[in-house]
């Protein structure tokens, strides 16, 4: 098992990801919505604790993951299964800023989580390839239950692979993750496979981020 806690600064997070995260495509918001979020920035830097885990194995586990999945994992030597979340701090911030009724700051901090998830992600990734480089392997895409006919309610076969080591997100009964700024899911290995170009006219989930980015 493989796990990080990771700093704001190792994110690398841009104004323009945050702001096509909250729907603003390449337009800037604003100037009053720029010095929220700025100031969101400020206040988040203090505390954040992103995380990440994963493990890698030899066998596909037994998950309905549907053909869109199966074809990108083709070819696949090992799997790495992984748990990726903003952290149970930032869960907290959103929950403060909910309870003081400031549906703006609201807005802004529930789209500059969504990034932290993906970017914190995104450091899995490096490190996962960092990992396998010595073994000439490469990875595909990230896949997550939800997303590309992969149900979300198999989270509930994904979490026990991990044996309680879930970076601080547990699952509720409808197989949502908590924090909810987290994402899970499984990376196919080996020498033969290919990480892609993310093709949305594969996938029909109309909220996807990468969607809306590419919108």
């Amino acid at each position: 098992m493989t796990k990080k806690e990771l700093r704001y600064d190792e994110l690398h997070i841009s104004l323009s990801e945050i702001y096509e995260q909250m729907g603003y495509g390449e337009v800037v918001p604003d100037e009053a919505t720029v010095r929220e979020t700025e100031k969101i920035l400020a206040e988040v830097k203090d505390f954040l604790k992103p995380r990440f885990c994963f493990f890698v194995q030899r066998e596909l586990p037994d998950f309905s993951i549907g053909q869109i999945i199966e074809r990108q994992l083709r070819g696949s030597e090992a799997y790495a299964l992984f748990i990726c979340t903003a952290g149970t701090e930032y869960e907290e911030y959103l929950k403060r800023l909910k309870e003081d009724g400031d549906m703006v700051r609201v807005f802004i901090a529930d789209a500059l989580g969504s990034v932290i998830a993906e970017k914190t992600a995104d450091c899995m990734e490096k490190t996962l390839q960092e990992n396998i480089e010595k073994l000439g392997w490469h990875h595909t895409n990230r896949f997550s239950p939800g997303y590309c006919g992969w149900h979300v309610s198999q989270q509930q076969l994904l979490f026990p692979l991990f044996n309680g080591e879930t970076c601080g997100v547990s699952l509720t009964e409808s197989s949502l993750m908590m924090p909810i700024k987290s994402v899970s899911g499984i990376i196919g290995l080996g020498t033969e496979v290919r990480h892609l170009d993310y093709t949305c006219g594969l996938c029909d989930f109309k909220d996807c981020f990468r969607r809306r980015k590419k919108a």
